[in-house]
């Protein structure tokens, strides 16, 4: 039987946000996507009030919420030796909930050309929008020459990724922080994939803390990169991205939250209290969102 193909079912007019940054940590047959002690050491930093949400719940959260939101999960199966939640079913189960849910894939970069023939399979097949990758969690460096064919491929395929960047939730807390290398995580690393590929859209997610003056630069540089703000609260945003998201990256910058780490409401309640002109908030709330995914009005 053919899979059911993700389709854009989103009515992006009347949506108040879109949530470039949400994980699917469960799958419907109770799968977690983390080892069990990620799981709980991540649980214990962020302090989540409900850690693995299903995507239906997730999905009525939105909707509710009268906004979108980017799904995803990480395939770390090579580094964590965990078997990934199926991509496959979160892109079914968007399809389902296509008014409010957009799905993004993912692969892990150390399988090699497997990695390539499953990224076109997911696009092409399943439909997903995007792509998201973890390089301290899926242990690589973006940099490395080793990778730049699946970056070749997914600037073929015309779809962005989102990739993780600055401090680690995953593994805070424990001996050696599971062998979590934040290193990878340098924003910097990601500057020459954005050099050597210029029709790949990358999206660094969260603050880069410490390498934010890095995260700022690269944005400002690159056309094709962008910064979500996922995974802190507002409040405690670096100064120094707070005042570029009202200048120079008012254009750059996206709303995310991390969910469900950080709900929608505790980040909206925040993201009201910074300095930021009237005209740069819906930017970052759904404008930048829309013209990074091609959706129907964007400007």
């Amino acid at each position: 039987m053919a899979p059911t193909r993700y389709e854009l079912g989103l009515d992006a007019a009347s949506l108040a946000a879109i949530d470039m940054h949400v994980h699917i940590e469960i799958d419907g047959h109770g799968h977690c996507s983390l080892p069990p002690a990620l799981m709980d050491a991540s649980s214990k930093y962020f302090k989540a009030e409900e850690r693995t949400p299903s995507l239906d719940s997730i999905a009525e959260t939105y909707r509710e919420l009268n906004m979108a939101a980017v799904v995803f999960t990480v395939d770390a199966r090579t580094r964590l030796k965990h078997k990934p939640n199926s991509i496959e079913e979160l892109a079914e189960g968007a399809a389902r909930n296509n008014d409010v849910l957009i799905p993004f894939g993912s692969v892990d970069p150390l399988t090699g050309s497997e990695a390539i023939i499953r990224a076109k399979r997911l696009a092409e097949d399943y439909g997903v929008r995007g792509f998201k990758f973890h390089p301290s969690l899926q242990g690589f460096d973006p940099s490395d020459g080793e990778f730049y064919p699946l970056w070749e491929a997914l600037q073929e395929i015309g779809l962005p990724a989102v990739f993780h960047t600055g401090q680690n939730g995953m593994g805070a807390g424990l001996p050696g922080g599971y062998g979590i290398k934040l290193a990878y995580s340098n924003p910097l690393l990601l500057d020459a994939v954005a050099a050597d590929f210029p029709g790949f859209q990358i999206i660094m997610a969260h603050p880069s803390v410490p390498w934010q003056e890095e995260a700022n630069s690269i944005a400002t540089h690159k056309a094709n990169v962008w910064i979500d703000l996922s995974g802190w609260s507002p409040k405690y945003f670096p100064e120094s991205l707070v005042k570029a998201s009202n200048s120079l990256l008012q254009d750059k910058v996206l709303f995310g939250t991390d969910f469900p780490l950080i709900t929608p409401q505790k980040w909206l309640g925040a993201f009201a209290d910074l300095p930021l002109k009237d005209e740069v908030r819906p930017k970052i709330l759904k404008g930048n969102a829309m013209r990074l995914l091609g959706l129907a009005g964007a400007v």
